[in-house]
């Protein structure tokens, strides 16, 4: 089959992406009020503070916002994270970076899988925070055999999705009828399932060591637990839920509120108490797994940056440790993080996007040679905005997990992270996410000095 045949991963994992989202909206009616209340919010900031970007990208900046969505899901076997790192990789999806959640108390370790490419990240940034069950982390060693075998009996993929996989790795791609049986094949291991694989008693001494094992343990499927729109002012969001019938987790994850807003800041309502019914039970018992996220993205930070910023955290939560309002001691410890984009990238605190000034471009005048791009920025040959951060924090995404599972369970775990472990599973390695955005930062300043030199030509 000709490959110009083959429906692009893009648009692949755009039709994924709007169907997961209408299967939720139809499970989880509330989350259809949180993408109102989203984009309600996210209007009124555009028409305030103006477009997301003066750029060349600004149509598709705003476009992006519409669609931007990530989901979260936990698998139990690493087989089963094996065949999601190829279910993905159809849709130009891959795993990037490797979060520890243990430290924070949730006995899982995770990646997210998202497209790295920025014409693709443009088109739908589509993101699934995945994460992986540490079986190893069960103490009670009886408990931890049930929990595998328990898990060895399922499959979470239908056999037609597993066969379109092999058909996009062996000939290239999908054609178009090819790829609409994907989505809704691939569609079925992220549905929601009220029957348990267990009985009452089992499903009870999984959720006593603690909430997470029993979600992933005891079900058919990975059934999202959450689908999270981007929103540009978290703090109106959150102030809003409430009038819109929604009960908010009682603060916002992630730095504090900024004028330059840095990497992510998440907020939730709180997850639902779903009816379920165990095996060889004609009673229906209750599950609570599954909410509504809402996220603000805000600058990439270098590896110097996240330093700074991981310092602060914990200097944050030592405070609150000591009894110091957990707000305040956010606000207090990040006074020494620079709120000003010209001033983390002064410092190289923080990864931008370089864009050619629109008055240089009318004066048809090349930038010199030979002076760095901080230079360039200082004497106005280049405009910077924020590169967006597209990945994920383990302390938030915890915190997180912990406000919609409920606090049973061992609040840490020994042995800390084990990503050649998590590698070994996934059958891959993560890529690192500031190679990435150095990457990205690198080809924003190629395209606009080269826009700078082509309206030089074009003048002269």
């Amino acid at each position: 089959m000709s490959p110009t045949a083959f429906l692009h991963p893009d648009d692949i994992r755009t039709a994924f992406s709007r169907a997961l989202s209408d299967m939720y909206k139809a499970e989880v009616p509330q989350y259809g009020t949180l993408l109102e209340l989203v984009a309600d919010i996210n209007i009124a900031v555009i028409r305030r503070d103006g477009p997301l970007s003066t750029g060349p990208q600004a149509e598709e900046e705003q476009q992006r916002l519409g669609v931007e969505r990530h989901g979260a899901i936990r698998l139990g076997t690493a087989a089963e994270l094996a065949t999601m790192r190829r279910l993905f990789a159809v849709m130009g999806m891959e795993a990037v970076g490797y979060y520890d959640l243990s430290v924070a108390g949730v006995p899982v370790h995770s990646t997210a899988f998202r497209c790295t490419d920025e014409a693709a990240l443009l088109r739908n940034p589509f993101r699934v925070f995945t994460s992986l069950l540490r079986l190893e982390l069960i103490e009670d060693a009886a408990l931890r055999e049930r929990a595998a075998a328990i898990l060895g009996q399922r499959d979470i993929y239908t056999a037609r999705c597993r066969e379109l996989i092999a058909l996009a790795e062996s000939q290239g791609g999908l054609d178009a009828a090819q790829a609409r049986e994907f989505v809704a094949q691939a569609l079925e291991t992220f549905r929601w399932h009220r029957e348990a694989t267990v009985d009452a008693q089992s499903y009870q001494q999984l959720r006593a060591m603690h909430p997470l094992i029993a979600d992933v343990v005891c079900f058919k499927g990975p059934h999202i637990n959450h689908l999270t729109p981007r929103v540009l002012d978290i703090d109106a969001a959150q102030a809003a839920m409430a009038s819109r019938g929604m009960r908010a987790k009682d603060s916002i994850e992630g730095p504090p509120q900024r004028a330059c807003p840095v990497l992510l800041r998440q907020t939730s309502f709180l997850a639902l108490q779903e009816p379920i019914r165990f095996v060889g039970s004609a009673d229906d018992g209750t599950h609570t797994a599954r909410f509504g996220e809402i996220e603000q993205r805000g600058c990439a930070l270098t590896p110097a940056g996240r330093e700074r910023y991981d310092a602060l955290l914990q200097q944050a939560q030592a405070a609150g440790k000591a009894g110091q309002p957990r707000g305040e001691a956010l606000v207090q410890a990040f006074t020494a993080f620079p709120d000003d984009l010209r001033a983390l990238f002064d410092q190289g605190l923080a990864y931008v996007r370089f864009q050619a000034p629109a008055q240089r471009l009318h004066a048809g005048e090349a930038a010199p040679a030979g002076l760095a791009p901080a230079e360039l920025v200082a004497q106005g040959w280049l405009d910077i905005e924020p590169l967006i951060y597209e990945d994920f924090l383990p302390v938030s995404a915890a915190g997180i997990f912990r406000s919609n599972l409920g606090s049973e369970g061992q609040s840490s775990y020994e042995g800390g992270g084990n990503r050649a472990a998590f590698e070994r599973d996934l059958g891959a390695p993560v890529a690192d996410e500031f190679s990435l955005y150095e990457a990205a930062q690198a080809q924003s300043l190629r395209l606009a000095l080269a826009r700078l030199s082509a309206g030089a030509t074009a003048a002269a």
